[in-house]
């Protein structure tokens, strides 16, 4: 893997460039005159990492489809919160101003960017994601993604994105230090009419949660533990979730409500 810039970049992309390839341990290569299509015609493998002015976009074979951070139906979701309309994963999760969340599993963080908003700033969000250019890529656009609304740039913002393990970083809490904790693994049975989730199929890790890190969730969380999943998943009766239907979509939410809650 290479990382480079868009052509003509500023000062600020080339820093950026250069302190991405630290960070992932990749050679920074100048763009130059050369087209991505030429830089990439050099490699055994396609995998580029493209500082832009607007956004790091990461190329993995096809080099006219890169995965790059935007907030997408989380956008939907928290405008819909803005005019004071509900959303079922906050509901589910009981999730009030000031709590603070961990999503164990981010991705492309739109639950993160829910909950953040949610939370509010006195609340408190960890994105956690174990793939070190998806974390790389989706940290970057919270940090300079600009949707037009102040108080959705300031929910981006306040999200703290951090690549470990979930498992790792539960593990190292102290008991109910947070209130909430999310898992939204990739689904065991794929839902392939989901287009937006194709760049990151190839990047995102597919392993199957444990019950160690459940385990550790309930032990850490002081309301509730919840897990998305395709709703004919075997995976709740597993890990021992209650499966609750929230509309006739083919998802699913499991909720652990932790013992002494107040919900």
């Amino acid at each position: 893997m290479i990382v480079t810039t868009s052509d003509k970049p500023s000062q600020r992309a080339l820093a950026t460039a250069r302190r991405l390839a630290g960070e992932l341990s990749a050679p920074y290569v100048p763009r130059g005159k050369q087209t991505l299509r030429q830089m990439a015609e050099r490699m055994e493998e396609i995998r580029l990492i493209v500082v832009t002015e607007k956004e790091v976009r990461y190329y993995d074979g096809q080099t006219e489809s890169p995965l790059y951070f935007h907030p997408s139906m989380a956008f939907v979701r928290v405008k819909r919160l803005r005019r004071g309309e509900s959303d079922p994963l906050l509901d589910l999760t009981d999730c009030k101003p000031g709590d603070r969340i961990i999503d164990c599993t981010a991705g492309l963080a739109a639950d993160s960017l829910v909950f953040s908003y949610a939370a509010g700033e006195s609340g408190a969000v960890t994105a956690i994601e174990s793939e070190p250019i998806l974390c790389a890529v989706v940290r970057e656009g919270l940090a300079g993604y600009q949707s037009g609304l102040p108080d959705v740039d300031a929910a981006m913002r306040r999200i703290n994105m951090i690549n470990v393990n979930h498992a790792e970083y539960l593990a190292g809490l102290p008991d109910n230090s947070v209130d909430i904790v999310y898992f939204d693994p990739m689904f065991r049975q794929p839902i392939h009419e989901s287009s937006a989730l194709e760049p990151l199929r190839k990047l995102a890790n597919g392993s199957a949660l444990t019950e160690k890190a459940v385990q550790e969730a309930i032990r850490v969380a002081r309301k509730t533990v919840v897990m998305k999943e395709h709703r004919e998943s075997g995976e709740f009766e597993r890990l021992g979730f209650e499966r609750r239907h929230v509309n006739t979509s083919k998802i699913a939410y499991g909720v652990i409500e932790v013992a002494g809650s107040s919900k």
